[in-house]
């Protein structure tokens, strides 16, 4: 049974500070974003729910006539100006996350066909969820910045005073209610989502650990 990581590993990949960018560094980065951006896409296509700031993508996309990758790219930059009052400051990460998550979420869903039976939508939810941890796990350990909606988080909990826990969950729910509001599709890849990526990240981080900790011996 695979154990729970409940903080970031320090890896041979991790940065001294969010802009010093190394070419140890781009490949975990690269791959783990674009993993998220597969698995973000695997979610669209079953048409059985997104995650929530995907849901608010989509509705975002529907009013403004664009594809869901330009609309998750500007919904992202609008957060990033939220970062200003909060005193946030990106990294080269934060910029990476906002290009390359939009540009592969709207790959996928535009070539991946939707699975014809509920079965293979099923293995898409899971495989999404798995690749979402893995690329969680990759990107954050190069600590190169925080995505823009992840800075948004730890802005308000710092200004605040409010947990983390209770800030994350609240710009969910937001965001998804709005983003159904708008045409966004909400169902059980949504539930399914919501109530199993924080386990996907924290044993993908935990493999993580345990890989670079073997190779270090």
């Amino acid at each position: 049974m695979i154990k729970l990581s409940h903080k970031i590993p320090v890896t041979p990949w991790r940065a001294t500070n969010t802009w010093a960018v190394r070419t140890r560094m781009l490949l975990p980065l690269v791959v783990g974003l674009s993993l998220f951006g597969v698995g973000e896409g695997l979610l669209v296509v079953t048409h059985w729910g997104a995650t929530p700031w995907t849901v608010f993508a989509e509705g975002v996309s529907r009013h403004a006539h664009i594809s869901l990758g330009w609309s998750t790219a500007a919904i992202s930059c609008v957060v990033l100006l939220a970062w200003f009052p909060l005193r946030e400051r990106p990294g080269f990460g934060t910029i990476a996350n906002l290009v390359i998550i939009a540009y592969v979420l709207d790959l996928t869903s535009e070539v991946v066909p939707t699975p014809a039976s509920a079965f293979a939508k099923s293995l898409f939810v899971v495989g999404a969820v798995v690749a979402i941890g893995i690329g969680s796990s990759l990107y954050l350990t190069t600590g190169l910045g925080p995505g823009p909606r992840d800075g948004l988080m730890t802005g308000l909990h710092r200004r605040l005073g409010v947990s983390v826990v209770y800030v994350r969950l609240t710009l969910e729910v937001a965001v998804l209610i709005v983003g159904w509001l708008m045409g966004g599709t909400v169902g059980v890849g949504t539930a399914f989502f919501a109530a199993t990526v924080g386990f996907s990240i924290g044993a993908s981080l935990n493999v993580t650990d345990r890989i670079v900790r073997r190779f270090q011996q």
